[in-house]
């Protein structure tokens, strides 16, 4: 059976508004640039953000239940960004941690794109790379 999520978007001001997701707020708005107030992320930095937070949720999750050696793990994403109409045409991820074993690293990255759902659904929507870089521990 389908599970409902819900992210309610009310107005905050004339360019900004404020998402709310269970008891959790986030901030949106346009730069000054793009004549906004700039009091929060774009939407389109949050869907980078959002795919970013889902992937690394994940991640830790696999990296605890197996109980491999990674730490100060970092998720870098970048979105293409084309006009008329604008989109993100390619969005990559790249994952960078601690980890002696690379191997063990890469598997649960795999692992972890599998199982994010704004990476599900991103693929076949843009052009989603995921990759990962181990340092040594």
């Amino acid at each position: 059976m389908p599970t409902q999520i819900t992210a309610t978007v009310t107005q905050t001001g004339p360019s900004s508004s404020e998402i709310a997701i269970r008891g959790h707020r986030v901030a949106v708005d346009r730069p000054l640039s793009k004549g906004g107030t700039d009091a929060g992320a774009m939407g389109g930095e949050l869907l980078l953000g959002a795919l970013g937070g889902c992937f690394m949720s994940t991640l830790l999750a696999a990296i605890a239940a197996r109980e491999v050696g990674a730490s100060e793990v970092v998720a870098t994403v970048e979105g293409t960004l084309e006009d008329a109409p604008s989109r993100f045409t390619a969005v990559a991820l790249h994952v960078r941690a601690r980890c002696a074993d690379a191997d063990a690293l890469a598997k649960l990255v795999a692992m972890a794109e599998r199982g994010c759902i704004v990476a599900n659904t991103l693929r076949g929507a843009v052009a989603l790379t995921v990759t990962s870089e181990a340092m040594p521990g």
